[in-house]
């Protein structure tokens, strides 16, 4: 078979909700398959034009411009393979909010939110699998394999932009999560201020990192073994509630990579197998200038080992 592709010369016009984007960014969105190193190559020869006028890579779209490319001649891309049926009604489950232009989930724990080494699928190839005629379905932000909760999924470019703007705003988006902790957290830790370091190992704090802060208020105490909390990111890290939680002396339960293994081990003797973080709380800006509140309800292994914890006999 010939792992050649040529492509004709064509025309794209641009959708009012893509307005305002980059011409590379456009390009790469609508070119599934073309490598970004050709796209790149087309853009420093001239070689795409918007409106008949050579166009830089940052040049900004407006409505109906039209783009026009050259011929190509690109590699055959691999035909990707279908997911399983189990992943794809766990992710269609897992949907508890849906508009026009954003989609949320309620992520179960231990499912990745994308692809990766040895992750053939996750939830937004499901997504996309699930709804073939969504080009524009992309992540807004991330949450980790272990986690549970909410995570949005932009349905239009336009949504991309403005939600990935207002999260780069440590006030505008508010993000709160629940955590089982363990010990009892004391009440002096109620907000965290410790810069995070990222290296070949993991996360790390280290005044040589980004500042990051994290809000945590006690909910429930479950004797001297364990403590419910509500962390609220105020800036928005990598691992940063886990490793914050960690710099408290007071690690999450199940936390592989940051916790305390005899404490996950005792939570896992009442059925909790599962990192117990949980994305339990979003409220985020529109662009109409209303706000969206979606609270995130949590699995029933969480709420039954948390019943066992509670139960007077372990006291």
């Amino acid at each position: 078979m010939n792992n050649i592709l040529s492509a004709p010369s064509r025309e794209l016009e641009v959708p009012a909700g893509h307005a305002g984007r980059r011409l590379d960014k456009f390009l790469r969105s609508q070119l599934k398959g073309v490598p970004v190193g050709l796209i790149f190559r087309l853009l420093r020869k001239g070689a795409v034009r918007v409106n008949g006028k050579r166009a830089t890579p940052d040049h900004r779209l407006q409505a109906d411009d039209l783009i026009r490319l050259p011929a190509l001649e690109i590699p055959r891309p691999h035909q990707p393979k279908n997911l399983p049926a189990g992943l794809l009604r766990q992710v269609d489950q897992a949907i508890c909010h849906e508009d026009d232009s954003l989609i949320v989930l309620n992520k179960p724990a231990d499912l990745a939110v994308h692809a990766g080494t040895g992750v053939s699928g996750g939830v937004i190839e499901a997504l996309r699998q699930l709804r073939p005629h969504e080009p524009d379905l992309e992540l807004v932000h991330r949450i980790d394999k272990e986690t549970s909760g909410l995570l949005m999924v932009a349905r239009t470019p336009a949504m991309l932009r403005h939600l990935q703007e207002m999260m780069r705003d440590d006030t505008a988006v508010e993000r709160r999560y629940l955590a089982l902790v363990r010990g009892s957290f004391p009440e002096h830790a109620a907000e965290v201020r410790a810069p995070l370091l990222t290296t070949d190992t993991g996360v790390r704090t280290g005044p040589q990192g980004q500042p990051a802060r994290t809000r945590f208020q006690v909910l429930n105490r479950f004797g001297r073994e364990a403590t419910l909390v509500r962390a609220r990111l105020i800036t928005g890290r990598k691992h940063q509630i886990r490793v914050h939680a960690r710099h408290t002396g007071h690690p999450i339960a199940g936390d592989r990579k940051y916790g305390d293994r005899p404490f996950t081990q005792s939570v896992h003797r009442l059925g909790g197998h599962r990192m117990f973080l949980h994305a339990s709380e979003l409220r985020i800006p529109l662009p109409s200038g209303e706000h969206l509140r979606l609270t995130a309800p949590t699995s029933t292994t969480w709420d039954r080992t948390l019943h066992r914890l509670s139960t007077p006999a372990r006291r």
